[in-house]
């Protein structure tokens, strides 16, 4: 997979995440704006629980990457894909990182 096909993918994951997360959540969170209602709402029975413990767990081991890289390589501004990792989520906070990520680390290897 060549970079710019690699960019692509990862912008269209996101993308499609965001597309999905407004057509999918905003309307039942306009309806019943009770935000810790509706974070409850993903534990509700074992099968939610697994998946929002996976997008919890995911979105803390990018955190932890994002918190690493910017101290070992500066990686500049990941802490913004920390927050589209929280809203809409980390199926856009992590595609961007590795966006961001690819593109500063292939400007630090030019200079």
């Amino acid at each position: 997979m060549n970079e710019t096909t690699f960019k692509y993918a990862m912008y269209g994951v996101a993308l499609i995440f965001t597309v999905l997360f407004f057509i999918i959540v905003i309307p039942a969170l306009i309806q019943n704006p009770n935000v810790i209602e509706a974070l409850a709402a993903g534990f509700v029975n074992p099968f939610a629980s697994g998946y929002s413990s996976d997008v919890i767990l995911c979105w803390m081991t990018l955190a932890v990457w994002v918190i690493y890289e910017a101290k070992v390589y500066a990686v500049k501004k990941g802490w913004i894909c920390l927050v589209l990792g929280l809203f809409p989520g980390v199926a856009v906070g992590f595609p961007l990182y590795l966006v961001l990520r690819n593109n500063q680390i292939k400007q630090a290897k030019k200079s």
